[in-house]
C-alpha cells in the first residue's frame, strides 16, 4: 500500500518536529504524510487535527485525513428491533476503561470478514496503551456471565481517542459473541456526552447503526 502512495504524488515525510501538513495537501486518497513516530505528543496532535495513522507492519507510518469522513451524530443512532430485544434482556455487563489492554489485544487479533485488523501493529498497540494511561485513549467492554466458570468473560468492546470530551475518535472494535461490538457502540453513544463519534472511514457495520459520511471540511470545522 505504501509504495503506491509514495509514487502517486509527492509525499511529505515528517521530521522529529511535532507537526503535520495542512489537510488540503493530502492525496486524493487522504494520505497526508509518512513517517514520524507514535509518541503521545504526536498522536494527540494528530487527532486534534483530524488525522490518524493507518498502515501495516511493513509500511512506514502512514497518516490519513480522508476527504470523506464517516461519523455518527448521537441523535441519528439507529437501533434495530433485534438489538432492542438484546438490550432489553440485559444478559451483558458493560464497563468503561476496565480492560483497555485486553480490548486492543482482541481488536488486533480478531479475524474479520474484511480482513481489517492487521493494521494494529505491535508499535501501535503499545502507543495506544500509553495514551490510555494518560487518560486519552478509552475503551468500552462487554462482559458475559459464564455459569460454568462463574466468571464474567470479555466478549466484545471498542477503543478510541477522546478529543476534548466532545468528539470520540473510534479506532477499532471486536466481537467474540454476536452483536457484542454493537452493544459497546450503542452504550458509548447513549451513556457518554459526545457530540460526534468519528468512525473514520465507511463500513457497512457502522452505517447500519446510523453513521454517515460528511466532508473533510465539515469534520474539521467540528473539531
Amino acid at each position: 500500500m505504501a509504495a503506491f502512495f509514495i509514487f502517486a504524488f509527492e509525499m511529505k515525510w515528517l521530521t522529529e518536529k511535532i507537526e503535520f501538513p495542512l489537510p488540503e495537501t493530502a492525496s486524493e486518497e487522504g494520505v497526508i504524510a509518512l513517517g514520524g513516530d507514535l509518541s503521545v505528543e504526536r498522536l494527540t496532535l494528530a487527532y486534534q487535527k483530524g488525522i490518524f495513522p493507518w498502515y501495516t507492519e511493513d509500511d512506514p507510518i502512514i497518516w490519513y485525513c480522508p476527504p470523506e469522513r464517516m461519523v455518527l451524530f448521537p441523535n441519528e443512532l439507529k437501533i434495530s428491533k433485534s438489538m432492542k430485544r438484546i438490550l432489553k434482556k440485559g444478559n451483558y455487563t458493560i464497563t468503561e476503561n476496565k480492560a483497555f489492554d485486553e480490548v486492543i489485544f482482541n481488536c488486533k487479533h480478531i479475524l474479520r470478514k474484511d480482513d481489517f485488523g492487521t493494521w494494529i501493529t505491535d508499535d501501535m498497540e503499545q502507543a495506544y496503551m500509553k495514551l490510555h494511561r494518560k487518560g486519552i485513549a478509552k475503551s468500552i467492554e462487554v462482559w458475559y456471565y459464564d455459569a460454568t466458570t462463574e466468571k464474567d468473560i470479555l466478549v466484545g468492546g471498542l477503543y478510541g481517542i477522546d478529543v476534548g470530551n466532545a468528539i470520540f475518535c473510534g479506532e477499532s472494535m471486536f466481537s467474540l459473541m454476536s452483536n457484542a461490538s454493537k452493544l459497546a457502540f450503542i452504550y458509548l453513544v447513549q451513556h457518554k456526552n459526545y457530540q460526534l463519534i468519528d468512525c473514520q472511514v465507511y463500513n457497512e457495520h457502522l452505517a447500519s447503526l446510523g453513521a454517515r459520511e460528511i466532508s473533510r471540511e465539515d469534520f474539521l470545522k467540528m473539531l
